[in-house]
């Protein structure tokens, strides 16, 4: 069998708030709020967001668009709200996703400050209440910290996150360029007991790494070393090296695949090299989730990216219930 069965519930533990936003919500949004915008089209306006094989060849063009766009137009209480109604929404109706963890950097919608954090966070959980609600499902946020921010900025993050544990706030990430290397910098032992602290309050914590050649096997190493996540965020590189899979299934770490995200920012270079990586972590005994990353900006969904992989005989059916049931294990939500 090539597809999943239709009545299958699926979780989705990987899915940016920025990249899954349809565009015409965006393009709503925008409006609403007078958001100069550089196109006078809707069309136009969707391909400027949208994530397309000709103008993305690198996690950083990936990033650029997130950044320059999608999380501006986000940037008010109004903006998050309905975005993470509206993603949650679109998810169950898509997919059938039943459980959900939503990722963002409530900094990166407070307009370098002119917006309150907390009044943000109060509209992102309105959003996931109401959406929660209507669909019968499950879902989380999870707040992520940047690599490029100083530790003052992201150690404020995380003490949001502790504040808002009561209120849907499952867990921390930490996101953004590797070259920014939170793992191997000065700051490392105070991010090791700024995670620490983090899971002392009850939160998850996953960390993006192992999706660039900038720290490759050695990053997602580092990452396991100070950091000590329940989960990774993609990880692809770990299959380059034997003790990066051992440590991997040594501490109990899942990762989590996002396919087509991988496929489009050249983590890796085409649907076989990812089969042949998945096999890898099958062989070693180390556990994956698959996930979309950001299906608006990817033009995908989580069952399209399932369908995706056991088509092209990445996955077999078995492998398939295995990832799903993998998820349902690892989820922050409780």
């Amino acid at each position: 069998m090539n597809r999943l069965d239709p009545a299958t519930e699926l979780i989705d533990l990987h899915i940016h708030v920025g990249g899954a936003v349809a565009p015409h919500i965006l393009w709503s949004i925008a409006h609403e709020h007078g958001f100069k915008l550089p196109v006078k089209d809707y069309w136009e306006f969707c391909d400027l967001i949208s994530a397309s094989p000709d103008k993305v060849s690198s996690l950083g063009d990936y990033l650029a668009i997130l950044h320059q766009w999608t999380e501006k137009i986000q940037s008010s209480p109004h903006a998050i709200e309905r975005s993470v109604y509206e993603i949650i929404g679109k998810e169950y109706r898509s997919s059938r996703v039943t459980a959900i963890e939503l990722r963002f950097n409530p900094m990166k919608r407070n307009l370098e400050g002119e917006r309150d954090l907390d009044h943000l966070i109060h509209a992102a959980v309105r959003g996931m209440e109401r959406a929660m609600l209507e669909y019968s499902c499950r879902a989380g946020l999870v707040f992520c910290l940047a690599r490029e921010f100083d530790y003052d900025l992201n150690e404020i993050i995380v003490r949001k996150a502790e504040k808002y544990a009561h209120r849907g706030v499952i867990g921390i990430d930490v996101a953004g360029p590797e070259q920014h290397g939170i793992e191997f910098g000065t700051d490392v032992d105070a991010y090791r007991e700024l995670f620490a602290r983090a899971r002392a309050a009850g939160l998850g914590t996953t960390v993006h790494t192992g999706e660039t050649s900038h720290t490759a096997a050695p990053g997602v190493l580092a990452v396991i070393e100070h950091l000590r996540p329940s989960r990774i965020g993609h990880g692809v590189a770990a299959a380059e090296s034997e003790e990066a899979m051992a440590k991997l299934c040594e501490s109990g770490i899942v990762l989590e695949i996002c396919p087509s995200s991988n496929l489009r920012t050249r983590a890796v270079a085409d649907l076989a090299e990812l089969g042949t990586i998945l096999r890898r972590f099958d062989e070693r005994g180390v556990r994956y989730t698959i996930n979309t990353d950001g299906p608006y900006l990817l033009d995908t969904h989580l069952r399209g990216e399932f369908d995706m992989l056991l088509a092209g005989g990445l996955l077999t059916p078995s492998g398939a219930t295995r990832c799903i049931e993998t998820a349902r294990a690892s989820t922050f939500l409780r």
